[in-house]
Formats: C-alpha cells, structure tokens, sequence
C-alpha cells in the first residue's frame, strides 16, 4: 500500500508527529508580524500600566481557557 494511502491514525505515534510537523511547517503563517509580536506586547504592557484592574490571575486565565475549551 502506498504511503499516501495508509490511514494516519494507524502510523506509530512518531510517524504521525512527524508527519503533523512536517505539514505545519507547510502552511505559511498566519499570525506573522515583522517585529515578533513586539509592538503588541509593548502595546498591552502600555494599556495594563494606563488601567491595572485589566489584569487577570493566571488561575483566572486557566479558568477562562477551560470554559472556551470544554464550554463550561
């Protein structure tokens, strides 16, 4: 059978993880900026130091991840 015909959930898990990389490295981004995400990392620093009640605890950012994950 021809590498291409194989089902993918039936490689071995090395398979499947190289294979699952070797596509993501595929697809062009799609969240690209050219410094990096810089300008918005200074840009929520900025808007956290103007007003710091916009800050959450990371028990609040896992409880916020859980809920939009499992609809809770």
């Amino acid at each position: 059978m021809a590498e291409e015909d194989t089902p993918k959930a039936e490689l071995p898990e090395r398979q499947r993880a190289s294979l699952r990389a070797n596509l993501l490295e595929s697809l062009p981004p799609i969240l690209s900026d050219d410094d990096e995400g810089i300008g918005e990392a200074l840009r929520r620093d900025a808007e956290l130091d103007a007003d710091p009640s916009q800050a959450i605890s990371s028990a609040q950012l896992d409880s916020h991840i859980r809920n939009r994950r499992y609809g809770r």
